[in-house]
């Protein structure tokens, strides 16, 4: 078995670490969005719900309502905020994983091209000696030919 060929089952085992850390990283990047989503759809009521209720005046009790609801908002609003930047950290730690996983990858990659390339030249240097050995077996039978 060649150096080469020895590299290859950790060729696919991180091939397999690096296809995991993407999948892991897209599925961040969707509850990120999703989240995001949550948070701008959050925003959109609340700021329907910033303006005061028009038909004149209220009754106290009704403002009162309307205030809680709104401080209800706000804290749901920072608890959104709070989840998607979590979601945001989580996908920027899978993304550097997936850079980190890539670049292992990619460094093994190279070791097992030039391993090969290496094999390759050294064969080629094995059929040439041979060529030049038949070669001087040809001249040194057909010199012995003509000496006789």
């Amino acid at each position: 078995m060649t150096r080469s060929q020895r590299l290859d089952p950790l060729l696919r085992v991180t091939q397999q670490r690096q296809d995991t850390v993407a999948k892991m990283l897209a599925e961040r990047d969707k509850t990120l969005a999703e989240q995001q989503q949550r948070l701008d759809t959050l925003k959109e009521y609340a700021d329907s719900y910033s303006v005061a209720p028009s038909g004149g005046t209220l009754a106290p009790a009704m403002l009162a309502n309307h205030v809680a609801f709104r401080a209800k908002l706000d804290t749901a609003l920072q608890q959104q905020a709070q989840v998607v930047d979590s979601s945001r950290q989580n996908c920027e730690v899978e993304r550097a994983r997936l850079m980190l996983a890539s670049r292992d990858n990619k460094v093994l990659e190279q070791l097992a091209a030039s391993y090969r390339a290496e094999e390759v030249r050294v064969a080629d240097r094995r059929e040439q000696r041979e060529l030049d050995d038949l070669g001087a077996r040809r001249v040194r039978v057909a010199q012995e030919g003509n000496e006789s």
